[in-house]
């Protein structure tokens, strides 16, 4: 599948700022089964200084400063991406097995996935979120049985509700509430993979929710800006994608722009100001496929 998606943000001040640094994660990645084949980032008004690298994840950033009066910030991500669906996965290596792997792990590629067993700044493990994910890990079930089990059960006791929790609100409140968004889902489904010994991280992407025209499938919700889901690590597969808010493995309707530990690794746009920083905010993005005929996916963050 063939994508083009604009996303476009737009500050609007009470009051002209006079400095702003900002640092932006928009452009998608390109790995196995993705290329990002184009990418432009338009910011209004001309930035002073500007320039682009990969994170410690490997995710395309882009640090940018305005140095003059301003009362509006602009920015707009066009990017055109190419996705394959991913093979049918065969491993049956149970969950157990894996988490005593990634115990005792010295091969590099092992080594690195260590890092996503420990607590982050926006997923800290405990005992509550280890009993809620128990059921889904019996001994010797295999990892992916068992995280869909999870992420069925998610999508099943929480509700979607935008606009009820913010990007500080703890997972605490997400169990206590049974309420929340695809961002406190991925945090939820992490959260209970890393208190069972296993490796997890945050993706944050785009998803066409609207299936093609004539095509017997669910309308997938979560991505009126942009959508979030997680990773397991399975050794000798590597990273699987799960997505709890739509209960499913994401196969090529799911774009990834970013991945980390949890949300903060992954902002797509954050910054500072001098000046009044009171501001309205506007987000929206156009998902289109360009291989068929659909709709352009239009919408405002929540």
């Amino acid at each position: 599948m063939n994508y083009r998606i604009v996303h476009h943000t737009r500050y609007q001040y009470e009051e002209p700022v006079s400095l702003c640094h900002n640092q932006a994660r928009l452009t998608p990645r390109s790995f196995f089964n993705q290329t990002c084949q184009h990418s432009h980032l338009a910011i209004d008004p001309q930035p002073a200084t500007f320039w682009e690298w990969e994170d410690f994840f490997g995710n395309r950033t882009v640090y940018f400063s305005i140095e003059q009066s301003h009362d509006a910030l602009s920015v707009t991500a066009e990017s055109d991406v190419h996705i394959t669906a991913q093979p049918p996965l065969s491993n049956v290596m149970a969950w157990d097995d894996v988490r005593h792997i990634l115990k005792s792990a010295t091969d590099p590629d092992l080594l690195d996935a260590r890092q996503f067993l420990l607590d982050s700044p926006k997923v800290a493990t405990n005992p509550a979120l280890a009993q809620y994910a128990a059921p889904s890990f019996p001994k010797g079930r295999p990892l992916v049985d068992a995280v869909c089990d999870l992420i069925h059960r998610i999508h099943c006791d929480f509700d979607y509700v935008p606009g009820f929790t913010t990007v500080s609100t703890p997972l605490s409140d997400v169990l206590k509430y049974r309420k929340g968004v695809c961002q406190d889902f991925a945090h939820l489904g992490i959260g209970c993979l890393r208190a069972m010994g296993l490796a997890a991280r945050y993706v944050s992407g785009y998803l066409e929710t609207l299936p093609p025209l004539g095509k017997d499938q669910d309308l997938l919700i979560g991505a009126d800006a942009s959508h979030a889901w997680l990773s397991a690590f399975l050794p000798t597969c590597g990273w699987i994608d799960f997505d709890p808010t739509n209960d499913l493995m994401p196969e090529d309707r799911h774009i990834t722009v970013a991945w980390g530990r949890d949300f903060a690794d992954v902002t797509p746009l954050k910054g500072v100001v001098l000046g009044n920083s009171q501001h309205t905010l506007d987000v929206s993005v156009t998902v289109e496929p360009l291989d068929r005929y659909a709709p352009s996916l239009k919408g405002n963050r929540g």
